[in-house]
């Protein structure tokens, strides 16, 4: 679906989410004034790519608050369900889109956005649904649930052009054993945002915990 990230520069409308990092950070932000400094941790120890998701009333302002703010961060917004949350993603700044499944009418929306964007699948047809329509480049959603790194690898043969971002249930643990595939470019998580450092504004944990990230 989308180019590769140019090696130097900002990222063009064409970049491909899977190629910033192999550590997409999934963040629920709660309070806004909280984006920033969070934000700049994960960019810091390594993580570029923030999926902030849209479900609470912060989100967007921390979209806004993190393009704005901080340089290096490409910050994108999760759980988009609607198209009035496509175009309101975007105009808060963010610069791709990531859902959790997938429909005609969030298809068009998210085309029509000019931003690279992840939808979300579970199953082999819907991911052939996806590809007819051109699409590559999918959110593989509830990772663990659907069936993991053992369903994924199914897919590879017979869908050896499409690639992957796993999220749902993975953990440092397992997320290598989703990077080894060779249709996983790259995998969505939270472990690195543990809810006590988020608390506790512990923004120096959560640098490290993103360098450990960036390493797998």
């Amino acid at each position: 679906m989308n180019a590769p990230l140019p090696s130097s520069g900002a990222p063009s409308a064409s970049f491909s989410v899977l190629g910033l990092a192999p550590v997409v950070p999934v963040v629920v932000v709660e309070d806004a004034a909280d984006a920033v400094p969070l934000a700049r941790a994960l960019v810091a120890g390594g993580l570029p790519a923030i999926e902030v998701t849209l479900r609470t009333p912060a989100a967007p302002d921390a979209i806004r608050a993190i393009a704005a703010e901080v340089p290096g961060a490409v910050v994108g917004a999760g759980t988009v369900l609607t198209p009035e949350q496509v175009t309101d993603a975007v105009a808060a700044g963010a610069r791709f889109l990531v859902s959790p499944g997938c429909t005609d009418t969030l298809l068009a929306a998210m085309r029509a956005a000019g931003v690279p964007f992840l939808p979300g699948v579970s199953t082999a047809s819907e991911a052939m649904a996806l590809l007819e329509r051109g699409v590559r480049e999918m959110k593989f959603f509830p990772a663990r649930a659907a069936g993991g790194t053992a369903y994924l690898k199914s897919l590879a043969g017979p869908l050896p052009q499409v690639r992957f971002c796993p999220t749902g249930g993975i953990g440092p643990d397992t997320a290598p054993e989703y990077l080894a595939l060779p249709n996983v470019g790259c995998v969505g998580g939270s472990w690195m945002l543990p809810e006590d450092a988020v608390a506790a504004r512990d923004w120096d944990r959560v640098e490290r915990l993103a360098r450990e990230a960036a390493a797998l």
